[in-house]
């Protein structure tokens, strides 16, 4: 008796539309399966730390030294962002120079001050056009003996790390012909409101790096990033011992990183993590040293301030002592992060630690 379907049926035994979907699925299947593999045993590091401590560059010094090289066409997407740099950065030392009452030595330069602080920064594209409209103006203040004189207190503001670099550079930045090299490009500032991520594959691994806000307002965002990470790296701007923080000028921006980094470390969801300290801008800090006493702005300092080996010693105490695990071990490097062979030199060394920490993962290949 030959075999009846069911009502509302189909007899897909001989359907070549119903097979190809039916190949079509299980593909589909086999895809999400191998994704599924892949990113269990991917390697996760989390960028951490307080703003401008550094991450931002150093996820570009990865994709320059990992992944693809910056093309003419994305060197040239960086102009713009680098000429407002330029601008917000007279800005900042133009209201700090109010804010200390530091007179003009030409007092004609308040005008020039006045227009640069009329400028509707968030609306205003900073093309090769409007920039010229106030680069002149920019090198005439900055020549100015009150902008240098509140550049020296820069301190007791947050000022742009980068804001001598790109004044000393003006005159390539203010030629038609312009195109940003690679430290530029390292030194150019955006402040990071998104999370950013960036996978490469290095030596047959993939690593992916996640970059999340350091401001305070952005620090909600950690929370969500935590999932599957293999290890962290905490960037910490080491020169910053004498400085303020931007969110409300008061709070020391060394104590506010190892404020952070007590959270990070002591947290539960990091108790199998290897957490690696990144004392960043050390360039900045051997400068620094012995211009501007460390012991002035933490009276524990018991040695020798103008020792450079002595002022490391005491930031990485100083770190260590907040973990509830003193047993537990901790990596740290002094870094600097638009140093190209600097970071290749120091993540070489990081990676092989990560590797060892997560063999069992990558056994899985």
């Amino acid at each position: 008796m030959a075999m009846l379907c069911c009502a509302g049926g189909r007899n897909t035994s001989n359907d070549p539309e119903y097979d190809m979907k039916r190949r079509n699925s299980k593909l589909i299947d086999k895809e999400l399966s191998k994704e599924k593999k892949s990113r269990g045993r991917q390697i996760k590091i989390l960028l951490l730390g307080a703003g401008e401590s550094g991450k931002s560059t150093f996820l570009k010094q990865m994709r320059i030294i990992h992944g693809e090289e910056y093309s003419q066409k994305d060197l040239m997407e960086f102009k713009n962002l680098i000429y407002g740099n330029v601008v917000k950065n007279m800005r900042v030392l133009i209201t700090a120079r109010d804010s200390l009452g530091i007179k003009w030595a030409n007092a004609d330069y308040e005008d020039y001050a006045q227009e640069l602080l009329a400028i509707d920064t968030k609306s205003t594209v900073f093309d090769y056009a409007a920039f010229m409209s106030y680069a002149g103006k920019v090198v005439d203040l900055w020549q100015d003996r009150a902008i240098q004189q509140t550049y020296d207190k820069r301190n007791l503001y947050q000022l742009s790390d980068s804001t001598y670099y790109f004044m000393d550079r003006m005159k390539s930045l203010m030629d038609k012909a312009y195109v940003p090299t690679k430290q530029d490009v390292l030194r150019s500032r955006k402040a990071t409101t998104n999370i950013v991520e960036l996978t490469l594959n290095i030596n047959r691994v993939p690593f992916t790096f996640v970059d999340v806000g350091g401001q305070r307002s952005q620090r909600r965002k950690w929370l969500q990033c935590f999932e599957g990470v293999t290890s962290v790296l905490f960037l910490v701007s080491s020169c910053a011992y004498d400085q303020v923080l931007l969110e409300d000028n008061r709070t020391n921006r060394i104590v506010e990183s190892c404020q952070i980094f007590d959270t990070i470390i002591n947290n539960k969801f990091f108790a199998k993590v290897a957490i690696i300290l990144f004392f960043n801008k050390t360039d900045i800090l051997i400068e620094k040293v012995s211009l501007v006493s460390i012991k002035d702005y933490f009276p524990e300092f018991s040695r020798d301030p103008k020792k450079i080996e002595d002022v490391k010693h005491f930031l990485i105490t100083m770190f260590e002592k907040v973990s509830n695990d003193q047993k537990r071990g901790l990596y740290h490097h002094f870094t600097t992060a638009t140093d190209t062979e600097n970071i290749k030199f120091v993540f070489n060394a990081v990676r092989e630690m990560i590797l060892e920490e997560n063999m069992s993962i990558l056994m899985l290949q």
